[in-house]
């Protein structure tokens, strides 16, 4: 049976992250001041927190979805960890379908050692195969350390602690071009009809204004989600998360047809729906930003990580490029989703378990942080260790709402519904994407999905 680990989740407190990352969008710049625990911005090592074991001669494997800037910053971590221990670290590249790789790894009699799972449901059911090895005592330590009660239970299945947050997200921002902003006149929304009043308002400037990374099935899940949790309001959320109310659910349907007044409108949306299909995320980013005042789209919906691609461009975040709230949707609290990647032991070699205690501390927060790109879950890392006042300003709200966060729903789903391309919800919402119109085919689409994933548990 798939177990749920204990959650205390609102909006209210959470939604701090939103309006703080708005109050300091203007800020940008680098920040100085010294570094905490492990580092700082300018990268430079500060006395160590954790000790942690000689592993001369032993080999590592860590498996991730992560690639590009992100692969590049998490590598230094890895070299870092290697430096300190005398253990060799390989890193491979995954596609999102985790558990399928992992799974065939696994057969071949050779399984990664460590892997950043992206879902909550994926870690529950690598418990559930017995693949996964329970956190050592070290690491556990720094959980104990480090970590909030409600990010450890998000990491431990029936009581056990198995995995370790490493990397965190805010998945309720929209980042804006303020050069396409000030010359169309238009101001950052507040509400749901607000955005879609703004969209108009800077269509008719001459610039499409949304940016959809549609070719990436979870960038639409992200966007269900929001609309859903301001909309249908956090216990409705629960339920569905769950699957203790169906897909087909009138709470459903209001929601992708709100979803609809943008999907359903091809001037606002870059490429339009056939475009947007095509748009990976990161390009979904970088024609934002990219072009001047007159780049392919002005607005970009995503979470915190999306500064990591701004940088890709001539942007400067806090200048040309800002960010506020995902807006409220009729009258409903602004919302706020979080996501994160878990680091599980699959192996018991005592390297295993050393790169968890390593990344549950903040040394190795802090190599990524300076990177930028990054959130940290753990609340020892000292925020002068980010590169900028606007990621500071969105790491202190999420250390600060302690416990009270809703986590990203797809990520609590079985793989096979809520995290696999090309299929489940990833699929219906691309789909939906391309006909907007057909909203109960798009329910039934994932109610049907839904019921199989759960009654298989997979």
């Amino acid at each position: 049976m798939r177990t749920t680990p204990r959650k205390r989740r609102t909006v209210g407190a959470f939604a701090a992250i939103g309006a703080l990352a708005l109050a300091l969008a203007g800020c940008g710049g680098d920040g100085g001041g010294e570094g905490g625990s492990g580092g700082d911005a300018s990268g430079k090592a500060t006395a160590p927190t954790v000790r942690l074991p000689k592993l001369d001669g032993q080999q590592l494997q860590v498996v991730a979805v992560w690639t590009g800037p992100e692969q590049e910053a998490f590598t230094k971590v890895l070299k870092e960890f290697e430096k300190r221990t005398g253990a060799r670290v390989s890193y491979v590249p995954t596609q999102d379908a985790m558990l399928n790789y992992i799974g065939t790894k696994i057969a071949g009699g050779s399984p990664p050692d460590v892997a950043m799972l992206q879902q909550v449901g994926a870690l529950q059911q690598a418990v559930e195969r017995k693949w996964a090895k329970p956190a050592g005592a070290e690491t556990k330590a720094q959980l104990a350390k480090n970590y909030s009660q409600g990010w450890r239970d998000l990491g431990a299945v029936d009581g056990t602690q198995y995995g370790v947050y490493f990397k965190a997200a805010n998945k309720s921002l929209i980042w804006y071009n303020t050069a396409v902003f000030e010359n169309a006149g238009a101001s950052e929304p507040k509400t749901w009809k607000d955005l879609l009043t703004t969209a108009e308002t800077i269509s008719a400037s001459g610039v499409t204004p949304v940016s959809v990374g549609g070719a990436d099935g979870w960038t639409l899940t992200d966007w269900f989600e929001n609309v859903y949790l301001s909309q249908a309001g956090p216990d409705k959320y629960d339920q569905l998360a769950k699957h203790q109310i169906k897909w087909t659910d009138p709470s459903v349907a209001r929601a992708l047809t709100t979803l609809a007044d943008l999907f359903g409108k091809p001037n606002l949306i870059a490429g339009g729906a056939a475009g947007a299909l095509q748009t990976e995320f990161p390009t979904s980013v970088t024609q934002t930003f990219t072009g001047g005042d007159q780049p392919k789209a002005a607005m970009v919906f995503e979470g915190d990580f999306v500064s990591i691609n701004i940088a890709q461009t001539e942007a400067e975040l806090g200048t040309d490029a800002k960010v506020f709230p995902f807006p409220a949707v009729d009258g409903g609290e602004p919302p706020v989703v979080t996501g994160g990647d878990v680091a599980v032991a699959l192996t018991d070699k005592p390297a295993s378990q050393a790169l968890l205690t390593f990344l549950a501390s903040p040394d190795a927060a802090a190599i990524w942080a300076a990177e930028g790109g990054f959130i940290s879950p753990n609340k020892s890392l000292d925020t002068a260790a980010y590169p900028n006042d606007v990621q500071r300003g969105i790491a202190k709200a999420l250390i600060d709402a302690g416990d009270d966060f809703r986590f990203d729903m797809s990520d609590q789903m079985p793989q096979s519904f809520g995290g696999t391309p090309g299929k489940g919800e990833w699929k219906a919402l691309q789909d939906f994407l391309k006909n907007p119109k057909d909203v109960a085919g798009t329910q039934a689409r994932l109610e049907a999905d839904a019921a199989k994933a759960y009654e298989n548990g997979s």
